[in-house]
């Protein structure tokens, strides 16, 4: 059995035809990076180039933002939380989210008219710190839960910000009900990044925060004279991620749009499965989702990213384990003119498997539909950095989860 399956997008549209991109415009994406530039933490995080992977795999660049430098939180995931619990209180103070700053949301009098406010999360560790430590910034309270099997470490985390963190015996989409229910029956805000009928405000207002690293990158992209990239690989867990990525760049590029594909652990590949669907819905995965992949071991489709994802990505791929323990090593041992990276088990998923569609013949199809050659400008996200670091070292330092195909 090969390690990744694929699935080209029969369904994917003509923008005329595609899902509205308003959300994701370059005006919603300034807006939020200038709400996370009050953030005194804030600084735009590196575009590594890796020109001589790049030139092993046959392609003209291979770029990878690292998200590990994200305020100090070793991951993404805090773009987005801060921003929608900024909107969330902007919308109750009645005001617009360009009048407000972390600093103006501490100051006596704002705190006096908020009162206190717990918010509400399920996550598999770096979504939930994001939502805990955010909430430590604005002298609120969080409450978080985490499926079952998550890492210690990632608890750990959370709890050092002063939340509750509970570590239930759930997957995670059961763990994002129990999470909705707590919220319900305590008067708490629930911050979540999946979405679903009656709960879509404060998903997209997530998705708009983690346009910010994507507009970072386009700009990042044009200081090394690349005007735009020509391909995404992007990580799906609900799609949330993916699809803000995808849209901003749709929204920006229109006809130019970069060739997209999804990335997906095989055990948690609903993307994929609703792709290969082909009826235009979205389908759940059920089940105990046991993939080192803990960031995306999601079931459902986030209702918000779907129409995005369905209509403007390219293809989609379900990938066995080894894959991101490839991408691992691969950035964490680079060719040695390039530059280290220190990336996760969710963050490097993206990068194993562009080199394993570069260098197996089975994957000479997939290459031929994307377009993926010498003149390819790919771009990659590293979503995370060691958040778990034991896990880390068993997979770079001690080689766990390779690859062992059947021809």
């Amino acid at each position: 059995m090969k390690s990744v399956s694929y699935i080209i997008n029969a369904g994917k549209k003509p923008s005329r035809q595609a899902a509205g991109l308003a959300p994701y415009s370059l005006e919603e994406a300034a807006r939020a990076q200038a709400f996370h530039e009050s953030f005194a933490e804030y600084a735009p995080t590196p575009l590594v180039r890796l020109r001589a992977l790049a030139a092993d795999l046959g392609l003209g660049g291979v770029f990878v933002k690292d998200e590990s430098k994200r305020f100090g939180l070793n991951a993404f995931k805090v773009l987005g939380g801060a921003y929608a619990m900024g909107r969330y209180l902007a919308a109750k103070l009645g005001t617009p989210i360009e009048s407000l700053t972390r600093e103006k949301l501490c100051s006596p009098e704002v705190r006096q008219k908020l009162g206190d406010i717990t918010f509400v999360t399920a996550t598999d560790g770096n979504h939930g710190r994001g939502v805990a430590w955010t909430a430590q910034q604005l002298g609120q309270k969080a409450v978080v839960f985490m499926p079952k099997g998550s890492a210690r470490a990632r608890a750990e985390n959370i709890r050092k910000t002063g939340a509750t963190c509970t570590v239930t015996d759930l997957n995670y989409d059961d763990a994002v009900r129990l999470a909705n229910q707590y919220a319900e029956a305590h008067d708490g805000v629930m911050v979540q990044d999946t979405a679903w009928e009656g709960y879509e405000d404060i998903p997209r207002w997530i998705m708009q925060g983690y346009m910010t690293l994507a507009h970072e990158a386009a700009q990042q992209l044009r200081e090394y004279g690349v005007a735009r990239p020509t391909h995404l690989f992007l990580q799906a867990g609900v799609g949330s991620f993916a699809g803000a990525v995808l849209g901003y760049f749709a929204a920006r590029l229109g006809e130019e749009t970069p060739v997209t594909t999804i990335v997906e652990p095989r055990l948690a590949d609903c993307i994929y499965g609703s792709l290969k669907a082909a009826d235009g819905a979205p389908h759940a995965v059920t089940g105990h989702m046991p993939t080192i992949m803990a960031g995306l071991a999601c079931g459902e489709p986030s209702t918000v990213s779907w129409n995005v994802l369905r209509d403007y990505a390219t293809a989609a791929l379900a990938c066995d384990d080894c894959i991101a323990a490839n991408g691992m090593r691969i950035l964490a041992s680079p060719h040695t003119a390039d530059a280290p990276v220190v990336s996760g088990e969710s963050g490097a998923v993206t990068v194993g498997a562009l080199e394993y569609i570069m260098k197996h013949e089975s994957m000479a199809g997939l290459r031929e539909a994307l377009g993926l050659n010498a003149r390819s400008q790919v771009l990659l996200v590293s979503t995370e950095g060691d958040t778990s670091p034991e896990m880390y070292r068993n997979i770079v330092w001690y080689g766990q989860h390779p690859c062992q195909e059947e021809e």
